[in-house]
């Protein structure tokens, strides 16, 4: 569903955007309270593909996946487009695609591809006119002006936080909505950065509840004091998948060596969390609304009639 973000940025002095990867934690995400969720190429790949994030995720599959997560929830969906999947002519292209998917905007890094995850060594950014042209011809290819384009750099990693602020201007000149600078190091970048542009600037928190070596965790006063005013927490939910499917896994190879059982209903969600979750309440009105009554007695009983 593409919903408008826009007046949800203008509307909220501060946003926080769960990273998705599947329906399930994009459900879980909204479930949760959140108002934004945002896609995490990382976790999309990983867990689509069974492989590191280094640029092999391809455009189709990841239109894709923002489709069937966008369709899942009525929150809006902030995709991630990796580097553009081109030049400039292809990401006229390529934002199409994904504002067709029903994200509510599109993130686009400078990155050379094949681009890598932005918190690991060897990155490498292109040269800032060719990501301007990437940007200016993102903001002509979309078909709202509600449909959010928004710039990521990388150059902090190979031309220092110098780069990455000259950076900044050229793609809030180029039109871009909101800046998105990855891998900051501190406070001080991030104030550099926010000061330098006139749009909302939008920092990656990871993993949002573990530090990590590359960004530190920031306190969310501290973050609205320096003037941001979007967080991702691309990392969170992959992560926390893997911590909580680890232990489930490992608690049932414990039981399987001592014959016994095992009852941890703080490890697995119960059936009717799972039926909550995935909406089948509405499935069935549906099959009242529609099967004959026969159809329904013999699949339910002579109950389900009152």
């Amino acid at each position: 569903m593409n919903s408008n973000l826009r007046q949800l940025l203008s509307r909220e002095d501060f946003l926080v955007s769960p990273g998705v990867y599947d329906c399930y934690s994009a459900l879980l995400a909204e479930q949760a309270g959140f108002n934004l969720v945002s896609t995490t190429g990382a976790g999309m790949v990983n867990a689509r593909l069974g492989m590191p994030d280094v640029g092999i995720f391809s455009m189709r599959d990841n239109v894709d996946t923002v489709r069937m997560i966008a369709r899942s929830v009525e929150v809006p969906v902030s995709a991630d487009a990796e580097a553009g999947y081109g030049n400039a002519a292809t990401v006229w292209y390529v934002v199409r695609e994904f504002e067709a998917a029903g994200a509510a905007s599109v993130s686009i890094e400078d990155q050379v591809m094949p681009k890598r995850c932005g918190h690991l060594q060897g990155k490498e950014v292109v040269p800032m006119l060719e990501m301007t042209r990437k940007i200016e011809a993102a903001v002509a290819a979309r078909y709202s002006e509600d449909f959010l384009i928004i710039a990521r750099t990388d150059a902090i990693a190979t031309e220092g936080v110098d780069g990455a602020v000259a950076r900044a201007k050229a793609y809030e000149a180029a039109g871009a909505d909101v800046i998105f600078p990855d891998a900051v190091r501190d406070g001080d970048d991030i104030a550099r950065i926010v000061e330098a542009v006139n749009i909302p600037v939008r920092i990656n928190m990871g993993f949002g509840i573990r530090t990590r070596t590359t960004t530190p965790l920031m306190a969310i006063p501290d973050l609205k004091r320096l003037g941001v005013r979007w967080i991702s927490l691309s990392r969170m939910l992959p992560a926390a998948a893997i911590r909580g499917m680890s232990m489930a896994l490992k608690v049932m190879r414990e039981s399987m060596e001592s014959g016994v059982v095992a009852e941890r209903p703080d490890l697995v969600a119960d059936m009717s969390e799972i039926t909550e979750l995935m909406d089948y309440r509405s499935y069935f009105e549906v099959e009242r609304r529609f099967l004959s009554e026969e159809n329904i007695e013999r699949k339910y009983g002579t109950e389900e009639k009152q």
